[in-house]
């Protein structure tokens, strides 16, 4: 199956078109038309090896949705034209403790989950390419529904900042009435705002951003508190019973630490490089938790899509076309977006100086860990 696709192939190069094929679709598994791709933070961070663990080459995007051209055998849960989304994995050994309960994303086989793009979690030589490009196979098992009520531009970014967020939420068991904290308002804080009234919650929202508190507002925050403020954070001393933390860099964890509940949590959502000097005195006293939360798994992702159709949420987006993705990084990396941007992949298919100048790179190969029966 041949594919044209946006990556790159060294952290300091810009995103460019890109050709190779993906294999044939087998047994248990469907092929994707892409029409609408999200663009992550995370994309941004691999693409420029921010993590010191990307694969070359790099082609991001793991919030896609599209149309299935193709099932294989024995596929039972999608037909030829139906929407099917794909999230931040693509397989998984299916077989551990966590795969069974659906956190495949902690998956504990011997390769861990497959990433939709950059391979296994544990690097093994194997790559995976994203949704930057025109097609995509995966097994139906790591394939999503699209509801109805929820256009294809808009149920992309849900696959992963929508799941991110609502994950931890269901997990640390947020209630109706409590207060839930929401630090950085993107891509995900945007969508957590959102998540967390529709779950009941009193949603306070902290940006460094004070051109964004109308927008949020919009949102349905209770209330929107610039960090930089003393007096408007001090107003919230104690009251918070959880605090999702979408910051995807490194940053003084400790300025929301008295605004925690005792007993409470803070879920980190973005941040892979850590906190400097971080207050445990003010934890240990208050019996405040910090926890890490990655993703989500393939049922907790169905049941956001779901949540999202039920109450009317949608993401905040603008679409691009996908020969704009290196500015769109730019304005990400500025915090110039309102909230998510989403290309529109047909502008990559109608681009002929695109497939003209696209470069040939090492076809993936999804590897015994896709082919797991």
């Amino acid at each position: 199956m041949e594919v044209l696709a946006y990556g790159t192939q060294s952290a300091g190069a810009t995103l460019s078109p890109l050709k190779f094929a993906r294999e044939e679709v087998r047994a248990g598994e469907i092929a994707i038309d892409i029409t609408h791709c999200g663009v992550c933070h995370s994309d941004l961070h691999q693409a420029r090896d921010d993590w010191k663990n990307s694969v070359w080459p790099c082609v991001p995007g793991h919030e896609i949705v599209g149309v299935v051209t193709e099932v294989g055998a024995g596929v039972k849960r999608f037909k030829v034209g139906d929407r099917a989304g794909i999230g931040c994995m693509v397989n998984s050994c299916r077989q551990c403790a966590n795969c069974k309960m659906g956190d495949e994303q902690y998956c504990t086989g011997t390769k861990s989950c497959t990433l939709t793009y950059n391979g296994p979690k544990k690097p093994d030589g194997t790559n995976s390419y994203g949704g930057y490009s025109t097609a995509i196979a995966v097994r139906e098992e790591f394939a999503l529904r699209i509801p109805d009520a929820i256009e294809s531009q808009h149920a992309a970014p849900i696959l992963c900042a929508g799941v991110t967020t609502y994950q931890p939420m269901k997990y640390f068991g947020l209630k109706q009435g409590q207060v839930l904290g929401v630090a950085g308002i993107g891509g995900l804080g945007h969508m957590a705002v959102q998540i967390g009234k529709a779950m009941g919650a009193k949603v306070i929202a902290f940006t460094t951003s004070p051109e964004k508190i109308e927008a949020v507002e919009a949102l349905g925050a209770d209330d929107v508190v610039d960090v930089d403020d003393e007096d408007a954070m001090a107003k919230h001393k104690g009251t918070l019973n959880m605090l999702v933390n979408t910051i995807p860099y490194k940053h003084d964890l400790n300025v929301f630490l008295p605004l925690m509940a005792s007993k409470s949590t803070i879920a980190v959502l973005g941040n892979f490089l850590g906190f400097d000097n971080l207050d445990t005195a003010t934890m240990l006293f208050q019996h405040i938790s910090v926890s890490g939360s990655l993703i989500g798994g393939v049922p907790d992702t169905q049941e956001v899509l779901d949540l999202c159709a039920k109450h009317n949420i949608r993401p905040q987006i603008e679409l691009i076309a996908m020969k704009d993705i290196n500015n769109a990084f730019e304005r990400m990396q500025a915090e110039d977006v309102r909230f998510r941007h989403v290309i529109d992949m047909q502008s990559l298919k109608d681009d002929r100086d695109a497939a003209s100048s696209a470069e040939r790179v090492n076809d993936p190969v999804r590897g015994e860990v896709v082919g797991v029966s």
